[in-house]
């Protein structure tokens, strides 16, 4: 297997063509909604990882990443510091640095920074090209503007107003 060549761009650098490479979130090209999503690094460059999906977020207090949702394959959370609401199965919790979420096939979730600081994630999920993801209406969700009004599995729909990302540099890390 061929190394993939890393472009340096104005927002930083980005993978480009099949092979492995080296890629380091400080210098890495950033997505930016602020307000809602938050920084969003998903270490891809122009080509797409067909199996696992691997990212980095950066959540504001207050700041959804999502709309709530479910998917039928697993997805896994680590907080790797500052603090995030988990909202699962219509139950909040308090994530800090080092809690681990996991979320079988089916569960309904999502995280909104909370604290005074920033919250930093990593969110890693099997990836199938149609995995069953439902954005479901949930009134805990929606008192954190996490939720649709209406259930449905079309993304076009569930983030119609949501503002779009931007590229830009990382983020403050830890």
């Amino acid at each position: 297997m061929d190394e993939a060549r890393i472009e340096t761009t104005e927002h930083g650098d980005v993978p480009r063509g099949e092979g492995w490479y080296v890629l380091n979130a400080r210098r890495a090209q950033w997505q930016h909604s602020p307000g809602f999503g938050g920084s969003d690094l998903s270490f891809q460059g122009d080509v797409r990882f067909p199996e696992v999906g691997f990212h980095v977020g950066v959540l504001q207090s207050g700041e959804p990443a999502c709309m709530y949702h479910r998917e039928d394959t697993q997805e896994g959370f680590l907080v790797l510091s500052g603090h995030c609401l988990a909202i699962v199965e219509g139950e909040e919790r308090l994530l800090g640095p080092w809690d681990f979420l996991h979320c079988p096939g089916g569960t309904e979730h999502v995280l909104v920074g909370a604290g005074e600081g920033p919250c930093t994630v990593i969110a890693f999920g099997a990836r199938r090209p149609d995995d069953g993801t439902l954005y479901v209406a949930d009134p805990g969700a929606a008192r954190h503007g996490a939720s649709v009004d209406a259930d449905t599995p079309d993304p076009r729909v569930a983030y119609a107003d949501s503002p779009p990302f931007t590229d830009g540099p990382a983020p403050p890390l830890p």
